[in-house]
């Protein structure tokens, strides 16, 4: 923004007299010239680095204020950041120095991330011949203070210390120690910087010592054991000739490296290529991921964190682990291509990842945790997993993907149930939202089952909102009214929710309902309604739906009738890979316990024209790397109990289905004829593919291909010549 201050430390050449540079400051029209360039580079971070109040000191700093209209250097940066944010979607994380309390509220309306480097709590270095002498905003309280208050306001704020300026080591112990507290006290502080000086040509300290790489790593290993193991810590890459030096000495960060704008505060340090940064990371057995300029914690904390400008497009830009998104994938979107996952060159295979794969290759329970590091795999680690997926999967399973002909019947979408994820139900709040509310007869109903046999169908798939009028006799006219027209095809009907809903309008209990739907026509149910098997996802995503246990209530009876199910998991939304593991784990319980459930359907969340997407408060649908993965652990955490893993072609692509059908997935599910509750959430991959279309895409990555049944047995020849028959050139 400006290379203006008020501050004249002995080391520093960022700052320069207005009278040295072309203008006071950089125009709006430089400013976002530089941030359009960051956004066309990939950045999603805007750094604004200013030193301290110019206009203070330099009379051209004033009056370029006053021309320009604002107060001060700090009110114009609030400008400058705004302006930013809106026309590049960049995240300003603002250094703007010594800030009072009004000054860091204005300034935090329009960032995600503030920081001022303490340096050191060394008064000395503020008298007479050290290097902070005649800088007001360097002294050490009034550092602290401004760091105090930010978090008085709940600021995820960036500091550290500067070493080899004239301190001691027991003095750099002190500065930590009086971060720590403040961190104690507000629990603000995203990230310790430990900065090592550098001498500059044409300064006072062009000649002092610098500290070595000892030097650096004795006090980057104080700060990690001052602060902990969750503490990140950072030393800037480019500072340090070595970088395998700092990660051993207890680092997690490398700071922001931009591929546009060089260091101001070091400019002849210049910043390391991102592939070059990447090698040396794997050097060190670690792995190189893009964050955010607000850490995970504080994105995730977003209500308390965050400006309620600021809280959807962070969420928006983040995966399930609160890192930055690595691509604009999402599960619909038609126009996106399939990301590529690529390996760091130099990549060290896991030993203990591949401690977690072989227990379960035996078939061994996993661990929450244990689950929650396969599904945080990256770089190679996720063929490292979906290797071990997929041999599985030929093991058990074998090369042949099965699928089903079946016609989606959604009888309704008129509900009373207020789930905030859902795009397809229609009541009072939903007038905005596709489509208008219909409600169709149980003789519609069946004339649509009589459709899908006549093209070769062996199911109908019926699922609805809850209709306000709706009772558990209801759901017994549509199958009696399906058997009746169609005697032969299989009715999976009713999730969960459903039969829970109607049989307590009947007033009957769950066994004495489902015992009446079976006689009526029922011949399995689908395991949907399970959103995340987690109450405590559940209380946010939908409040007034059954709960968790009330689910696996139904499922458990179902199957204890004799009732297969299906299980489904929907993720990508407000949930995180440890509520993914938990519902996962839940499953296997219940496997083991019943042996009910015929397949799980992994069903990545669709954000575009979800409600809760679109207050700002939900993820926007899970990463390409989270969807692969997904599939693949499911596989893992759920053998040898549940083996067929179905990927669902209508959320994920034709070119998504065939990449999970190589890390672990088995099925290609349904042909679905009449999709419309993903379509209605804004995807865009059609509403039917075809036994063709199937088969031609089957082969097309050299895999068999062969009609099943609901339960998994091979289709009758007869529909298979039907369904060939009806579908014959068709898309």
């Amino acid at each position: 923004m400006k290379l203006g201050c008020r501050d004249v430390c002995h080391y520093c050449t960022f700052a320069k007299a207005p009278k040295r540079l072309d203008s006071a400051y950089l125009t709006p029209e430089q400013v976002l010239a530089i941030a359009r360039a960051g956004k066309e580079a990939g950045c999603k971070e805007a750094l604004f680095t200013l030193g301290d109040k110019p206009e203070l000191r330099y009379a051209a700093a004033r009056a370029a204020l006053d021309e320009m209209g604002y107060a001060s250097t700090l009110d114009y940066l609030r400008a400058m950041a705004e302006l930013v944010f809106r026309e590049t979607g960049l995240f300003p994380h603002l250094n703007p120095g010594v800030m009072n309390a009004a000054e860091i509220a204005a300034l935090r309306r329009v960032s995600v991330s503030m920081g001022i480097m303490l340096e050191t709590v060394s008064v000395r270095l503020s008298e007479r011949g050290g290097c902070h002498f005649g800088s007001p905003d360097k002294d050490p309280a009034v550092r602290l203070e401004t760091i105090a208050e930010a978090g008085r306001q709940k600021v995820p704020f960036t500091s550290g210390i500067l070493i080899g300026i004239g301190e001691t080591r027991a003095e750099r112990i002190e500065s930590l120690l009086a971060l720590r507290n403040l961190h104690d006290r507000f629990g603000h502080i995203q990230e310790i910087i430990i900065q090592n000086f550098r001498a500059k040509p044409g300064t006072r300290m062009a000649n002092a010592p610098e500290p070595d790489l000892a030097d650096l790593q004795w006090t980057i290993a104080a700060a990690r054991l001052i602060f902990g193991p969750e503490m990140p810590v950072q030393a800037p890459p480019n500072l340090s000739e070595r970088a395998a030096g700092l990660v051993e000495a207890g680092i997690s960060d490398w700071g922001g490296v931009s591929p546009v704008t060089p260091d101001h505060v070091n400019p002849e340090a210049p910043w390391p290529h991102l592939n070059e940064l990447a090698r040396a990371t794997a050097s060190c057995g670690k792995l190189l991921v893009e964050r955010l300029g607000v850490y995970p914690k504080y994105a995730f904390a977003g209500d308390s964190w965050l400006d309620q400008s600021l809280r959807g497009p962070v969420l928006g830009a983040i995966d399930a682990d609160g890192l930055a998104r690595a691509d604009n994938w999402a599960p619909g979107d038609a126009a996106q291509a399939l990301p590529s996952l690529l390996s760091t060159p130099g990549f060290t295979r896991s030993a203990a990842m591949d401690r977690i794969l072989a227990v379960a290759e035996r078939g061994d329970d996993l661990s929450v945790q244990q689950i929650t590091r396969l599904l945080a795999a990256r770089d190679g680690e996720i063929t490292q997993v979906a290797q071990v997926a997929d041999d599985l999967r030929r093991r058990i399973c074998g090369d042949t993907v099965s699928y089903v002909v079946t016609r989606n019947i959604n009888y309704t979408n008129i509900c009373y149930f207020k789930c905030r994820f859902c795009a397809f139900s229609k009541g009072k709040t939903s007038e905005n939202l596709r489509g208008r509310p219909y409600d169709l007869t149980p003789d519609v109903v069946a004339g649509r089952a009589r459709e899908a046999w006549d093209r070769g169908a062996v199911e109908v798939c019926l699922q609805g909102g809850i209709h306000p009028n709706y009772t558990g006799q209801t759901y017994l006219d549509i199958l009696r009214a399906i058997k009746s027209e169609v005697p032969g095809i299989h009715v999976h009907a009713f999730s969960p929710l459903e039969v829970y809903q109607g049989a307590q309008t009947l007033g009957l209990t769950l066994a004495e309902f489902l015992d009446r739907l079976i006689e009526a026509g029922l011949g399995s149910l689908p395991g949907t309604a399970a959103e995340i098997l987690d109450d405590e996802v559940r209380a946010t995503l939908c409040p007034d739906k059954i709960h968790t246990a009330e689910w696996f209530e139904v499922v458990d009876t179902a199957h204890r009738l004799g009732l297969k199910t299906t299980s489904t998991i929907m993720f990508g939304h407000i949930d995180r890979p440890h509520h993914w593991a938990r519902h996962l784990l839940r499953l296997r319980t219940q496997q083991k316990r019943t042996g009910g459930f015929s397949e799980l359907v992994p069903l990545p969340f669709v954000h575009m024209e979800s409600p809760i997407y679109h207050k700002g408060l939900s993820r926007r649908g899970p990463t390409w790397r989270e969807s692969l993965l997904l599939h693949a652990v499911a596989r893992l955490v759920l053998h040898p109990y549940i083996t067929n893993i179905q990927a669902s072609w209508v959320k994920l692509g034709p070119d998504g289905l065939a990449a999970c059908l190589q890390a672990g997935a088995n099925d290609a599910g349904g042909t679905l004829m009449d999709e419309s509750i993903t379509r209605s959430a804004g995807a865009a991959h059609g509403q039917e593919m075809t036994p063709e279309a199937i088969e031609t895409l089957l082969a097309n990555i050299g895999r068999p291909s062969r009609q099943r049944t609901t339960l998994y047995r091979d289709a009758p020849k007869e529909r298979q010549v039907a369904s060939a028959t009806a579908n014959r050139g068709a898309t």
